[in-house]
């Protein structure tokens, strides 16, 4: 059976923590959309944002 379930909510409200912990329980994989952005813009979400601005990141 595949399963998925993705995390909505305010920065710092604990996505990932929820999300690790889930995947742990259900022995599923867990990505952090942050990472996989992180991995295919070679550079961190604030560098991001400082070069392109907010509108430069929700582009990714």
């Amino acid at each position: 059976m595949l399963m998925k379930a993705i995390l909505v909510g305010f920065m710092g409200s604990g996505k990932t923590t929820v999300g690790q912990l889930l995947a742990q329980k259900l022995n599923v994989q867990y990505h952090d959309l942050d990472d996989i952005i992180i991995e295919m813009a070679g550079k961190s979400i604030q560098q991001i944002f400082d070069d392109s601005g907010e509108a430069g990141f929700r582009q990714l």
